[in-house]
C-alpha cells in the first residue's frame, strides 16, 4: 500500500463519515466514494496494474461515485493514467523532498483558508473546459474539480484541517442522494 491511507481514514472519520482501506477490487462495490492517496505515482500505478484495479477504478468512476486524488492521486486521475479528469499534470513541479513546504490556500467552496502540505507535489499544467480550478498557488493550479472528481496537489491528510475531506464527504453525500 502506498500513501497516507491511515491519515485519510482518520480525516474522513473526523468529518463524520465511515472509511475503509480498499485492498481488493471487490471492496469497490462496498463504498460510495474513493480517495486515491499520495505516494510515488509510478509505484501506485504499478500496484494498480499488478492487482488489476485499472478497469474496476474506471468503472467505479463511470458509476458517478466521487473520487478524490491527493498528490500522486491527482497525477493518476489525469489524462496520462486513469483518464478520470481532463487535465495535464506535471510531476514534482515544486521540487524535491527537501523543498517541501506548507501554506494556507483559498479553495473555492471552502469558507476558511486550507492548510496545504506540498511534498514533491505535482501541479496541473492544463485543464479541459469541464474542469473547475478550485485553487492556485503562485498562479499555478493546485486543486481542481470535474463533476464528482476532486484532486489536489497537496496533502490535506497531513494537517488537522478537515476542509478538503469535508468537501469530499459532502460530494459523496450528494452523490448518494441523487
Amino acid at each position: 500500500m502506498q500513501g497516507a491511507v491511515d491519515e485519510h481514514i482518520r480525516m474522513i472519520e473526523k468529518s463524520g463519515a465511515n472509511a475503509i482501506a480498499v485492498k481488493r477490487v471487490s471492496q469497490l462495490e462496498e463504498i460510495s466514494g474513493l480517495i486515491i492517496p499520495g505516494g510515488e505515482s509510478t509505484a501506485v500505478r504499478r500496484l494498480i496494474d499488478k492487482y488489476h484495479f485499472f478497469e474496476p477504478l474506471q468503472a467505479f468512476a463511470q458509476s458517478e461515485k466521487p473520487v478524490f486524488g491527493t498528490c500522486a492521486g491527482l497525477i493518476l486521475m489525469g489524462r496520462d493514467h486513469l483518464r478520470l479528469m481532463d487535465m495535464e499534470v506535471e510531476r514534482n513541479a515544486f521540487g524535491r523532498q527537501r523543498e517541501s513546504f506548507e501554506v494556507k490556500l483559498r479553495v473555492k467552496g471552502v469558507a476558511e483558508e486550507v492548510e496545504a502540505v506540498f511534498i514533491r507535489a505535482p501541479l496541473v499544467r492544463a485543464v479541459g473546459a469541464s474542469v473547475d480550478v478550485l485553487s492556485t498557488y503562485n498562479d499555478e493550479t493546485v486543486a481542481v474539480q470535474e463533476g464528482n472528481f476532486l484532486a489536489c496537489s497537496f496533502h490535506p491528510e497531513l494537517t488537522d484541517d478537515l476542509s478538503m475531506h469535508r468537501l469530499f464527504v459532502e460530494m459523496v453525500e450528494n452523490a448518494c442522494t441523487v
